[in-house]
């Protein structure tokens, strides 16, 4: 409740005619002040007008006036500059460390916003108000689109820089481990990612000469030649990373946390490990190469790499198969460009002040066709016209971080159907 009554104040969600003190008294909001994140009162700087008189200063919001002493804000200066208690529920009067009275105003939540709060935040469906969307003007969901896209860049930028803390600022180092989770594709991003930050890139180059080799350190450290096995390419790789193992300290994963299970066997570990190989053989500092790219066509055509001959008839060690050429193919380097190469030179760009790289990220994303899956899918059928990757991320953005969380409140898309709840000529 004490939620919605901050979010009802903040947009002045209310019929302002009938705002009256706890004794009677007229108040007319002429700013309801700025939202405070940090410790002190709810919002700072209000001008409130009571019967006549203009006072500026903070406001508190509680959903019962009792919680103001329950909180200990009698006796903490901070709220002295509190001039408006907003309460759901008055059922104390409440004073400053001073004994002086603090006005209170209770704040009627109109019925038709409660009820599309309740209605919205009790759905059982993914997607809330899926329905609803079209009645959304264009322009306020472009711009809602632009934010969530920058929302979504901030994120993974800050998860980027975790990364470098973690691992001094190198920055072939991060895109390794980001472009090893990358080739998860989803299911087996984690192990992964594991599987990089247990197998430093530093070893991998320097046996990069040999393409072998390199698998050998990649498959074996996935905890994929740890067993007996008739093939001959299989018991090569098995010797080698027996040797690198011993040279470089290697303790390798349990192959049990790689998943194959309705996976298509293009996607199969055991291929996007082999393709993973062919790029660190061919590359010794690939971020640096991809930071001088002029071109997303002259990014793609780095990693465009055809794995070894022996991955031409194999999916798997065990298994046989037809032929077939498994070069990486043009969908999964645009998921590569959206998941590794634009969260990298975005963070870039910022980490260092160099805007052109951010920009670069957003044009890249431009450029690349609208990702296809259930989040997307869902969003286009209600409406909502999807152009490049750049608003399949901004959709994949606001499906996870409102929608699943049921932040309607925060949610652009919410607060104008709320606002529509209140006027519908909104």
């Amino acid at each position: 409740m004490e939620r919605l009554l901050h979010y009802v104040w903040k947009y002045k969600l209310y019929a302002s005619a009938t705002l009256t003190t706890s004794e009677g008294f007229p108040v007319v909001v002429i700013d309801p002040g700025t939202q405070n994140t940090d410790a002190g009162p709810d919002f700072f700087n209000a001008k409130i007008k009571i019967d006549g008189t203009v006072w500026a200063g903070s406001v508190e919001i509680h959903e019962k006036a009792s919680d103001w002493s329950l909180h200990h804000h009698d006796s903490d200066k901070a709220y002295d500059s509190v001039i408006l208690h907003v309460v759901a529920v008055n059922d104390v009067a409440i004073r400053r460390m001073n004994g002086e009275l603090i006005t209170q105003l209770v704040l009627p939540v109109p019925e038709s916003v409660r009820r599309s709060i309740e209605w919205l935040q009790a759905r059982e469906i993914p997607i809330p108000c899926l329905g609803q969307i079209q009645e959304i003007s264009p322009v306020h969901l472009a711009s809602w689109m632009d934010a969530l896209l920058s929302e979504r860049l901030e994120r993974k930028a800050g998860d980027i820089y975790r990364l470098l803390d973690q691992y001094q600022e190198d920055w072939n180092e991060v895109f390794y481990i980001l472009l090893t989770r990358s080739f998860g594709f989803g299911v087996n991003n984690d192990a992964f990612e594991w599987l990089a930050k247990s197998l430093p890139l530093r070893y991998i180059q320097k046996q990069r000469a040999s393409e072998s080799q390199v698998e050998a350190m990649l498959f074996g450290q996935a905890g994929m030649l740890s067993e007996e096995g008739s093939c001959h390419y299989y018991r090569l790789l098995r010797r080698e990373y027996e040797f690198l193992r011993y040279k470089f300290g290697l303790k390798p994963l349990d192959e049990s946390l790689f998943k194959s299970l309705r996976i298509r066997p293009t996607n199969f570990p055991h291929v996007k490990l082999a393709q993973l190989a062919a790029i660190w053989h061919r590359y010794d500092t690939l971020f640096s190469i991809i930071l001088s790219a002029s071109s997303p066509k002259e990014i793609k055509d780095y990693l465009r790499i055809r794995p070894s001959d022996y991955w031409k008839n194999h999916y798997h060690f065990q298994y046989v198969s037809v032929e077939k050429d498994k070069m990486i193919g043009e969908n999964t380097l645009d998921i590569l460009l959206i998941n590794t190469v634009v969260p990298l030179l975005f963070a870039y760009g910022e980490r260092n002040k160099l805007p052109e790289y951010c920009l670069r990220a957003t044009r890249l994303l431009g450029s690349i066709p609208p990702e296809r899956n259930h989040i997307v899918t869902a969003f286009i059928q209600s409406g909502i016209q999807v152009r490049n990757a750049g608003d399949t991320q901004s959709l994949i953005q606001l499906k996870r971080e409102y929608c699943e969380k049921r932040k309607c409140l925060y949610c652009r898309i919410g607060f104008r159907l709320l606002r529509r709840s209140v006027n519908p000529l909104l």
